[in-house]
């Protein structure tokens, strides 16, 4: 399965200029845990809950921008890229999403751990087993000879 099957579509991005409680309101009030970071069509990082210090992190985020508290660096996938790859990256860095942009750079979309999921509680990680093709001659049963003797 590829990731453009299962990524969120409609990213919400922020500059690096913008004021890391501004940033932490706007998660909240849209009920995300991660926004891509921008720079025109330039993915420069994350910001995560964990990162703008969660509910309790008032005093992290007081006088600070994006940029001080983003996760630089951001690691990108193209939507042709799978989402075991997806998966074992997520897993292998211990990141809770993925910018997934085109050939171009742009940001297309996001794969979070929540997407990934999602798919897992639908059972779409797998294709269903085949069928067994149904017998259409029987065979009569044949006695096994047994052995005599001495072992």
């Amino acid at each position: 399965m590829r990731l453009n099957e299962v990524m969120t579509e409609g990213v919400q991005t922020v500059a690096p200029t913008m004021a890391a409680s501004d940033a932490w309101e706007l998660m909240r009030r849209k009920q995300i845990h991660h926004v891509v970071v921008t720079r025109g069509s330039d993915v420069i990082g994350i910001l995560s809950d964990r990162d703008a210090g969660s509910r309790a992190g008032a005093g992290v985020r007081s006088g600070r921008t994006v940029a001080e508290l983003m996760t630089s660096h951001a690691v990108t996938l193209s939507p042709e890229d799978t989402v075991r790859k997806a998966a074992n990256l997520m897993r292998g860095r211990t990141i809770g999403c993925l910018p997934v942009t085109d050939k171009r750079g742009r940001l297309v979309g996001i794969v979070t751990v929540s997407d990934l999921l999602d798919l897992l509680g639908k059972g779409g990680d797998r294709q269903a087993k085949p069928q067994r093709p149904s017998a259409t001659h029987r065979v009569p049963h044949r006695k096994r000879h047994r052995a005599y003797g001495a072992w």
